[in-house]
């Protein structure tokens, strides 16, 4: 059990038989009255969000998500397989669950995919990953880092503005939460 005093954004709760992540919290004291907090919660199943209110300090069940570290093994179709690698364990994702993300995940790259009861709820990327530049305008000399930027695509599809002087083949290192470039990676 969370008492609705310790809410935080990012807190998982179960509410009428799904999970509820913590997406905004606002603890409210007015002059008349009791206090109360002020939720939007997203369900981590379907990805809706509702707002609603709880009494300060009422309690209600913690989620109890288990997280695996996973391989992301290769694409079926409309699936994402996953393997754990210590279990041989497989689990699928579909596009939807994963959604944009999906720009950054290449095979054999390690996440982590959250569990609750034995069901796959979503998956988390590394902060930050290295992928190869596969198109981008040619880097002239004399580009300088705080000259500019251009846009280049990754050899996962994505595409990021990277500094001037990137040529194609290079590895870089991007922000998957941001989607911006990071540095260069040897």
């Amino acid at each position: 059990m969370i008492s609705s005093n310790d809410f935080r954004t990012g807190v998982s709760i179960e509410l009428d038989g799904n999970v509820w992540k913590v997406v905004e919290f606002l603890h409210v004291k007015p002059g008349k009255g009791a206090a109360f907090v002020r939720t939007k919660l997203k369900n981590a199943q379907t990805g809706s969000t509702m707002e609603k209110t709880f009494r300060a300090g009422e309690t209600v069940p913690q989620a109890n998500l288990e997280k695996r570290t996973m391989q992301h093994t290769y694409k079926e179709a409309e699936q994402y397989v996953f393997m754990d690698m210590e279990t041989f364990e497989e689990a699928r994702l579909s596009e939807e669950q994963i959604g944009d993300r999906s720009k950054y995940l290449k095979e054999e790259m390690e996440v982590n995919i959250l569990y609750w009861n034995d069901t796959v709820l979503d998956v988390e990327l590394p902060t930050s990953v290295v992928l190869e530049i596969t198109e981008t305008d040619p880097g002239v000399k004399g580009d300088t880092a705080t000259g500019g930027t251009k846009p280049a695509i990754l050899e996962t599809g994505a595409q990021i503005m990277v500094p001037l002087f990137i040529a194609i083949g290079e590895k870089i290192k991007v922000d998957t939460r941001t989607d911006t470039y990071l540095g260069r990676e040897n």
